[in-house]
């Protein structure tokens, strides 16, 4: 962003801020068919997202975004500080192993709220932090003997791995703590001079008995932040929900110089430093898991508004917990699924569709009935997409604004209309999900049913579908590069679940084909049912029997108890 706009941001400035460069115009905006029935939308057409102007349109004023704001506990109206962008910080995760799919929702959550800004023509200064100094990294990286940063750096490109596979947009800047100790010890400076924090022994401390708002985002009274309950137990604290913001150096760990010694940041001091050192003491977003409410998030705000008295983050956004056996899942509890765990299994799509399909602030329970039910039908709409590409293949798919059928512009106006309705309240993407279902059960109506193969205009309904599903897929980060490229790799996965090879399924279906012409259709019944009991699912048709993944028979019979 140019300097202008990012000092627009400041309120408070102790010390220097670090720049970023621009973020470009959204690539992921869609405009669909006016609905009809009014005045002004008596013209019928769709518009691909390639015929938009390169600039973008203005962010319009009939797409509204409300969002469940963890400050009041209420829905609000997004309405960013600065017309037109928006600042956005997630905090990250905590580098020092594998990460799991509880962070994978985190980051999904926000990348499809990223997208959807986007898509509603904002500019959005998203930034996500790394934490590579922490207790947690040291204790790792003495266990295999390895340099703590180094490990964390490690770690931290990992991560960066597994958001790619999970198709979550890179944000405009990654800072890392060790790249800002400076700013970090700068505001706790300001904090100590404003009277907010004291020295014992070389550590500083945050006294929250100076600040008389404490425990405003999650609740709390300052009386239940009793020692060992969430906070460190150090009889040299004057309150024990007092937090560190600097710890003095022990032997073995890193440190860096500070004016009260050799030492390292506490674990909360970080968000406030590099937030307000990318975007200010007051912006739009601050978001992150339910876990860091408290003590976390309550402590950034403390540290913040003790050092800068005008702070103000106008959204507190939180998502919900992934639960395994209605057990939060933590790396703490040994409960948890590594997100490369996961996706050695099942397509990295699929994962992102199953954490899509509960509302963020829901909890969602890991189940394989649930991973398959998402695999199932992530396949189902890629194939409906690509038996529709397929058909139109090379054909012209430039049409006139009066050439879609009146029938197809009304199940896409309604697409449109649920698509809009869903997002804009609080991101409610399992209704968007929903809506998917009736425009693809339409084109396969169109290309496979007999009425639908003499429909009038086919091709252009087809494409006004295909289309308008696209784009949807992109705002919601669900778009393959290729659809034949995506079901290959989820019948791959199927097929790796299964613990078959392809050969393995296509010499049961020719056994199969074999029974049914010898009229022995017991053993080909057996044969459908022990493909179907690992998830392969046997399609027949005129032109032969083919395969495609399916929930297996043995997750999808109801248990029975005795």
């Amino acid at each position: 962003m140019a300097s202008s706009v990012l000092n627009l941001f400041k309120s408070c400035r102790p010390f220097t801020p670090i720049r970023f460069s621009s973020l470009p115009k959204s690539q992921f905006r869609i405009q669909f068919p006016l609905r009809p029935g009014k005045e002004t939308q008596s013209r019928r057409c769709f518009t691909t997202l390639s015929s938009l102007t390169d600039g973008g349109a203005p962010i319009s004023g009939g797409k509204e975004l409300w969002l469940h704001n963890t400050m009041s506990r209420k829905k609000e109206l997004f309405k960013p500080k600065i017309e037109g962008k928006v600042g956005m910080y997630v905090c990250g995760v905590t580098a020092y192993d594998l990460s799991h799919i509880g962070h994978a929702r985190v980051y999904v959550t926000f990348d499809v709220l990223l997208r959807y800004l986007k898509h509603l023509g904002y500019e959005v200064s998203y930034v996500r932090n790394f934490t590579d100094v922490d207790d947690k990294i040291i204790a790792r990286a003495n266990e295999l003997g390895e340099d703590p940063i180094s490990l964390s750096r490690r770690f931290c490109e990992e991560f960066k791995r597994d958001m790619e596979q999970l198709q979550c947009l890179d944000p405009s800047v990654q800072p890392l703590v060790s790249d800002h100790i400076p700013q970090i010890v700068d505001l706790i400076k300001q904090i100590l001079d404003n009277g907010y924090a004291y020295k014992v022994d070389g550590d500083i401390y945050f006294s929250v008995d100076k600040f008389p708002t404490y425990g405003k985002l999650s609740g709390r009274k300052l009386e239940d932040n009793r020692a060992g309950e969430r906070v460190a137990v150090d009889t040299r604290k004057k309150h024990p929900a007092d937090f560190a913001l600097w710890k003095t150096a022990k032997e073995g760990e890193p440190f860096w110089e500070s004016p009260w010694g050799r030492g390292r940041p506490g674990w909360h001091i970080e968000c406030s430093a590099m937030s307000a050192a990318y975007l200010g003491y007051s912006f739009d977003i601050h978001g992150g898991g339910m876990d860091l409410v408290f003590p976390h998030h309550e402590n950034e705000i403390a540290q913040s508004c003790a050092a800068c008295d005008s702070s103000n983050i106008s959204y507190w956004i939180h998502n919900g917990f992934v639960t395994v056996d209605s057990e939060k899942m933590s790396k703490s509890l040994g409960n948890f699924f590594t997100i490369r765990q996961v996706i050695d299994l099942y397509h990295p799509l699929a994962l992102r569709l199953f954490l899509m399909g509960t509302h963020y602030r829901s909890p969602i329970n890991y189940s394989d009935f649930l991973l398959e039910s998402a695999s199932e039908r992530i396949f189902y709409i890629y194939q409906t997409l690509h038996d529709c590409e397929s058909l139109l293949g090379e054909k012209d798919s430039t049409f006139g604004n009066d050439s879609v059928p009146s029938d197809t512009l009304t199940t896409i106006n309604t697409f449109h209309s649920e698509f809009v309705a869903s997002m804009s309240d609080d991101l409610l993407t399992p209704v968007t999900l929903a809506a998917m279902s009736e425009p693809l059960k339409t084109i396969n109506d169109i290309i496979h049913t007999r009425k639908g193969k003499k429909q009038a205009r086919r091709e252009e309904s087809l494409k006004a579908l295909e289309t308008t599903i696209r784009d949807v897929l992109t705002i919601l980060g669900l778009m393959p590069t290729s659809y034949s490229e995506v079901l290959e790799q989820l019948k791959e996965k199927a097929l790796k679940r299964a613990g078959l090879e392809e050969e393995d399924v296509l010499q049961r279906v020719q056994e199969r084909t074999d029974a049914r012409k010898n009229k022995e259709y017991e053993r080909s019944d057996a044969i459908r049912k022990d493909l179907a009991s690992v998830g392969i699912a046997l399609m027949d048709s005129p032109e032969g029997t083919t395969w495609r993944p399916a929930i297996p028979l043995a997750l999808q019979e109801p248990v029975t108890t005795p």
